[in-house]
């Protein structure tokens, strides 16, 4: 049994926190009193700390007596909040998903002895797993992970919940995408490329580019290609189309009755409500990651991962809470347990590398019910 921390209570971290409570002594930390009482009443056990790790002095001294910790905060605190947690020299695994390229953080993790193994969700995450393997098996000529979280039961217009915060969201629709063709990194707006995908249980959903990428952009630049998109129900693309282009995603401000208003901070309090995921809302996670390459007999090979997981009404969990943070669990056992002992960043293709860690992570999230589901074309 180790003493873990875990930074931030939210909807992932509180799943988090639950799950690592099966085999360790937690404790969870959050600004908000309510998230951590909720935590604290679904299991006594863990101990609850009111903290912002924004005061970074503060954050080191109450990470220190820890022998590991997991970080969930929100993506815009999540960069310096790892560089604080390397330089307080603990091992780690991140899913704060913060934009800034968490590989400049390699040699001071080295430096301080550390193990970060960041962006460890589902996507990114899973995806990255899965491309890591294969990479060692195959010589890889294309990528592509299709993945979405959605509600099952649709509300026009926009038939969309949101498991965080309305203007992370916001920022998958304005944030360029990156994507990989021909060997070429090619940038272009998100929402487009606009594809309709068939998947079991689901049924017709359109995928659009999103700048999902991240790290392997760097760690595989030899695959010529690479795309990740985002998935939504028909329809969903065009009403956000409207609003990106009527300005309602701009951050200069307008003055009105001699006030300033940002659009974007309005646009997204009106969505918080319109896209608010409640606790006990039923959703689903649905991905699709393919990898095409040569094997060593020179056979073209497809391989297929298709996932498809629902919201846990026993546990009151959702299912992105489930396939993002058991993934983050998986991680921090795996390194527990021995499997994975390197020193510095590592996305989770650096892991899934090594077959032993691969198959722990699979299996992990096997014996919680989040299946992946292979197929081979050859």
């Amino acid at each position: 049994m180790k003493n873990i921390i875990v930074l931030g209570a939210g909807m992932v971290g509180s799943a988090i926190a639950l799950d690592l409570a099966r085999q360790h002594q937690i404790t969870a930390t959050d600004l908000n009193a309510e998230a951590l009482n909720n935590l604290k009443q679904k299991d006594s056990s863990i101990t609850t700390i009111s903290l912002d790790v924004s005061n970074l002095e503060l954050l080191s001294k109450t990470i220190l007596p820890f022998d590991f910790v997991v970080c969930a905060v929100p993506g815009f605190l999540g960069f310096k909040t790892l560089e604080t947690i390397i330089k307080t020299g603990k091992n780690v695994v991140d899913i704060s998903f913060f934009p800034e390229n968490s590989l400049e953080l390699d040699s001071l993790a080295k430096k301080h002895n550390v193990t970060a193994v960041v962006d460890c969700g589902v996507a990114p995450g899973m995806d990255n797993l899965i491309l890591g393997r294969y990479n060692e098996e195959l010589k890889l000529n294309d990528f592509e992970c299709l993945v979405g979280g959605l509600p099952k039961v649709k509300k026009w217009p926009f038939n969309y919940k949101a498991p965080f915060s309305p203007i992370d969201v916001i920022e998958e629709y304005t944030r360029p995408a990156r994507y990989v063709e021909n060997s070429h990194i090619i940038v272009r707006e998100a929402l487009t490329d606009v594809e309709n995908v068939e998947f079991d249980k689901v049924g017709t959903l359109e995928s659009f580019n999103s700048d999902g990428l991240r790290s392997i952009i760097y760690t595989m630049p030899h695959i010529p290609n690479m795309k990740e998109k985002t998935l939504r129900y028909p329809g969903h693309v065009e009403y956000i189309q409207v609003l990106k282009s009527s300005g309602f995603f701009s951050e200069n401000s307008l003055k009105i009755e001699g006030k300033e208003i940002s659009p974007l901070e309005f646009t997204s309090k009106i969505l918080f409500k319109e896209w608010k995921l409640n606790p006990t809302d039923e959703e689903f996670t649905v991905m699709r990651v393919m990898v095409k390459g040569v094997d060593k007999n020179g056979k073209n090979t497809t391989i297929t991962y298709n996932l498809y997981d629902e919201y846990n009404p026993e546990t009151q969990t959702s299912s992105m809470a489930r396939t993002t943070g058991y993934t983050a669990t998986a991680a921090a056992n795996m390194f527990l347990d021995g499997l994975f002992i390197e020193k510095g960043v590592f996305p989770p293709e650096l892991v899934g590398k090594h077959k032993r860690c691969f198959e722990y992570i699979l299996n992990y999230l096997k014996e919680r019910n989040v299946v992946y589901k292979k197929e081979i074309i050859l």
